[in-house]
């Protein structure tokens, strides 16, 4: 019986796209310079990251109840959003939405590969903008590279001053912004114009700033070729079903320049490629996709745009480079739904149907019952056993309520205090009480009673506390 293992050659040639040949090879920032490029996935992108910007520049500013309606205020511990705020109690419903959204990261990854780094990822989003401030101070690819060639002229340092300008002042309004999430947003705008705001305020809007303009400005493709950890683990979430951006070698190769009116170029052995190099002028991050599929890639689509375009005008198919799979590329059939995938929609749902249950089930009020530490309990001068209490009630709306309180399990309990207590929405009331009982019907020395909570325009909204009285016996 021959047990021989078949044994396959793997070439281990790898030919890897060099955008500079220069000593600096490592400085990319200055070696990949974004070519334009129109088309129908950079208009979707641009839609998508306008929507989404949009969304961010105009959240902050909304209004509910006459609050601001996302203030993730960090010092008082609560955030408030929209009718909800949610106290370090609440941080399961936070760490649902994270679970949700690593989730559904995972189910689109494995799905269409990375189109949130292309699409959605602020990063990208920020660094197609500080491009296109470039472009339209500093002029085309090829004007951009010879502006860096030329000597220091007087038009030189304006259209770099310019530009760095432009930089600061987005990121000034990109870190007012994001800091006006986790403060009130108006008053911020007013004081730090006015130079009034905190040195905590201050110090904050100056490191998001600097922060957003050395990673879309300067950094750019290195948070996502080096330091995003995404890129690196993105390949576990990949198999041959996933469509991602994909170079057709089979019809494009052998590559080589030729006249669109030459007719007969496949029987010169060339392929449909002309080797213009527009996939990798137009790539962000600088690699050129008819290497194969690279971790660098954010699936933007920008080569598939510059490609089709190259083809239309060649008179040639479109379809080159285009999102596909590996499966399809050799002929056989995508499996669209599979196994991994599944499981990945399945464990999606189970998190969104927990994290609704979560929010179905969560009370817009909390109560805490704390004791007197100074003394169990007293006597009164009417000789009856006095127990104190402060009731901590939490209205987690964002409107105020009335609640009504009560105490259960000793009929002959006497209430000395307030019954009926309003709260602020967002805000916390302690109320001082005293129970007060009879000796008599104290028949051991510690007594379970609970306190009940009720709102009294919503009666079916009630909490309970368990707590003890302290008796004499």
């Amino acid at each position: 019986m021959d047990n021989k293992i078949d044994i396959k050659n793997i070439p281990v040639d790898v030919k890897v796209h060099k955008t500079d040949t220069g000593v600096n090879k490592y400085n990319p920032r200055d070696r990949i310079y974004v070519r334009a490029v129109k088309g129908l996935h950079q208009r979707l992108r641009r839609n998508m990251g306008f929507i989404f910007m949009g969304l961010f520049m105009l959240l902050p500013w909304l209004q509910f109840h006459g609050q601001q309606a996302i203030l993730l205020d960090i010092v008082e511990q609560k955030f408030n959003i929209f009718g909800m705020t949610l106290w370090p109690q609440d941080f399961t419903i936070l760490a649902w939405i994270f679970v949700i959204g690593a989730f559904a990261l995972f189910f689109v990854t494995t799905f269409y590969g990375r189109v949130w780094c292309g699409y959605l990822c602020p990063q990208t989003v920020w660094t197609f903008i500080f491009i296109w401030f470039e472009e339209k101070i500093q002029g085309s690819r090829n004007n951009r590279m010879k502006l860096d060639k030329d000597p220091w002229t007087a038009g030189k340092v304006w259209k770099k001053a310019l530009t760095h300008f432009c930089w600061l002042a987005f990121s000034l309004l990109t870190a007012l912004i994001f800091v006006g999430y986790f403060t009130p947003v108006t008053q911020l705008f007013v004081d730090f114009f006015s130079f009034d705001a905190s040195f905590w305020a201050v110090v904050s809007v100056l490191f998001f700033m600097f922060c957003t303009y050395g990673n879309a400005g300067w950094m750019r493709e290195i948070m996502c070729t080096h330091i995003c950890p995404y890129a690196r683990f993105q390949s576990a979430m990949f198999d041959k079903d996933t469509f991602t951006v994909t170079y057709d070698a089979k019809r494009g190769e052998n590559r080589g320049p030729r006249s669109r009116k030459d007719a007969d170029y496949k029987t010169k052995g060339l392929g449909d490629c002309i080797d213009c190099n527009l996939c990798v002028h137009v790539c962000p991050t600088g690699i050129d996709i008819r290497n194969g599929l690279q971790y660098e890639c954010i699936n933007c689509g920008a080569c598939i745009d510059a490609c089709d375009d190259t083809m239309d005008k060649m008179g040639y198919a479109k379809g080159l480079i285009s999102y596909t799979t590996e499966h399809s590329l050799e002929g056989r059939t995508t499996k669209v739904v599979r196994g991994k995938l599944v499981g990945y929609f399945l464990v999606l749902l189970a998190v969104c149907a927990a994290f609704g249950w979560t929010l179905v089930v969560r009370k817009p009020v909390m109560m805490d019952i704390v004791r007197d530490r100074g003394a169990l309990y007293r006597e009164t001068n009417e000789g009856l056993i006095e127990n104190t209490y402060t009731l901590k009630i939490i209205n987690k709306s964002q409107v105020e309520q009335t609640y009504l309180l009560s105490v259960s399990g000793i009929d002959e309990l006497n209430w000395i205090g307030d019954q009926e207590l309003t709260v602020q929405g967002g805000e916390t009331a302690n109320l001082p009480i005293s129970l007060a009982l009879d000796p008599v019907h104290a028949n051991k020395p510690v007594l379970d009673i609970e306190f009940v909570l009720q709102d009294k325009d919503e009666p079916e909204v009630t909490l309970s506390q368990g707590s003890k009285f302290f008796s004499a016996r």
